[in-house]
């Protein structure tokens, strides 16, 4: 298990760098982990996944890689459900595009450094205005819903494409729920309703978390 996550404050710093800053640190904190505590908690994930997403036809999902929280696990248990799962493509250029998920045995890396991606036929970007849940990936949730990201702007563009009645959920371990501070954010950095970690889901509307974080920042409503 690894030591408890400790996040440098940013107060002062430019926002980007500030990101990058807590990127590091995360990321480092997330490969303190060994593979058999991943799977385990994988399996978790996708028990409390599979709770969040509902009566939901199409989920919008990513294929996790390396040190993320695992999503395969969910991945597979949609899958199984007859749950439609759309997948992250990523054309030319990074080009926002979806593919749906066919099974495990069916995904491929097509580049170096991009997570693995279906074989199948290629949707465009407004595909995701189909999924009835979304579940994008972080690295740190704050008590306002603001998500810290991989850095590429990748899933805000898309996040902008969605009806906002649609819920946005992330997949983060308990300690990347963060209760202490405010995380970086800007005017293209899209909010997220709700987090799921391997011992609940959690909803930040009306939350505890949510009032306290207010608090913090002098703006109690």
């Amino acid at each position: 298990m690894p030591e408890p996550l400790r996040l440098p404050l940013t107060i002062g710093h430019e926002v980007e760098d500030a990101k990058a800053e807590l990127r590091k640190v995360i990321r480092e904190h997330r490969r303190t982990r060994g593979a058999t505590e991943l799977e385990r908690l994988g399996h978790e994930l996708a028990s409390q996944g599979i709770q969040a997403v509902g009566n939901a036809r199409t989920v919008a999902l990513y294929a996790s890689t390396g040190a993320e929280p695992p999503t395969l696990p969910l991945l597979d248990a949609l899958h199984a459900r007859r749950i439609q799962v759309l997948l992250p493509a990523l054309g030319p250029g990074l080009e926002r595009q979806w593919a749906l998920y066919l099974g495990s045995q069916d995904l491929a890396q097509t580049a170096p450094g991009r997570p693995p991606e279906p074989s199948g036929p290629r949707l465009p970007a407004e595909a995701i205005q189909n999924a009835d849940v979304i579940i994008a990936p972080a690295l740190a949730v704050d008590g306002l819903g603001n998500r810290l990201g991989q850095g590429g702007g990748w899933y805000d563009r898309m996040l902008k494409l969605t009806d906002p009645g649609v819920p946005v959920f992330t997949m983060l371990f308990d300690e990347e729920l963060i209760d202490s501070q405010l995380l970086p954010s800007d005017a293209m950095d899209v909010p997220v309703q709700a987090v799921i970690t391997p011992t609940k889901v959690f909803l930040l509307e009306g939350s505890r978390l949510q009032r306290d974080t207010l608090e913090k920042v002098g703006a109690v409503r």
